[in-house]
């Protein structure tokens, strides 16, 4: 049996056309590779950005596949960088309405639930493959306070809950940048990442979860 990867990306949001996230995603649904005992096939599901609601179709995403290792994928516009995410932290603090309205406010993800949950991906070996690739990449130490930081805490909440069959399952977040059409529409205008390089670099982070259980002891930390 094919260890099989879950991939997720969100619906556009703030009135976007399109979520850079969803689009890389999607663009490796069905990548298969490998053979025999180190065969991997990867599924893409595309998750609403609303607070509560992603976390229900993450909740179904894992029962119907009952994956091995879950990156969940974020847009996050200024970011320059392809950025594997350090910490989820149990908190919803919208500084915007999500897609359903909703604008939760100093509100745990999980109430009672740990402050925070560290990535289980290797995610400097992560940048440091995506780099060696001829893309930027860079660790971050904040997946902010809205949807994205919302699902990434969900998932962590999850795999560490004493079930068999989640039991060595590993996870993470990263977040991409804009996209170059998105960001021709914006002030500036900011930074952005060519979907075919976003997808190149999520390749890389993938073939890099599934083969390295030990991450890299790198320097990967920011002074502000």
């Amino acid at each position: 049996m094919a260890m099989r990867v879950l991939l997720t990306g969100f619906d556009p949001f703030e009135g976007a056309a399109v979520n850079p996230s969803w689009e890389a995603v999607r663009a490796l649904d069905g990548w298969r590779f490998g053979a025999g005992a180190r065969a991997v096939e990867v599924h893409a599901r595309r998750m609403p950005c609303a607070f509560g609601a992603a976390l229900t179709a993450l909740d179904a995403a894992l029962a119907q596949l009952q994956p091995h290792c879950v990156i969940a994928v974020g847009q996050a516009g200024g970011r320059s960088a392809f950025t594997p995410e350090r910490v989820a932290i149990n908190l919803d603090d919208g500084r915007i309405c999500d897609n359903a309205g909703c604008q939760p406010i100093d509100q745990p993800v999980v109430p009672g639930a740990p402050a925070a949950y560290f990535a289980t991906l290797p995610i400097k070996a992560i940048v440091q493959a995506v780099r060696a690739a001829g893309l930027p990449a860079e660790v971050s130490n904040t997946a902010g306070t809205f949807v994205c930081n919302h699902l990434f805490y969900g998932l962590m909440h999850r795999l560490a809950q004493p079930d068999a069959q989640r039991q060595g399952v590993r996870g993470g977040f990263i977040h991409i940048p804009y996209l170059p059409e998105q960001a021709a529409h914006l002030p500036g205008p900011p930074p952005a990442m060519a979907l075919a390089d976003a997808v190149a670099a999520l390749r890389i982070a993938v073939q890099v979860s599934v083969a390295q259980t030990q991450d890299l002891k790198l320097a990967g930390g920011a002074l502000h």
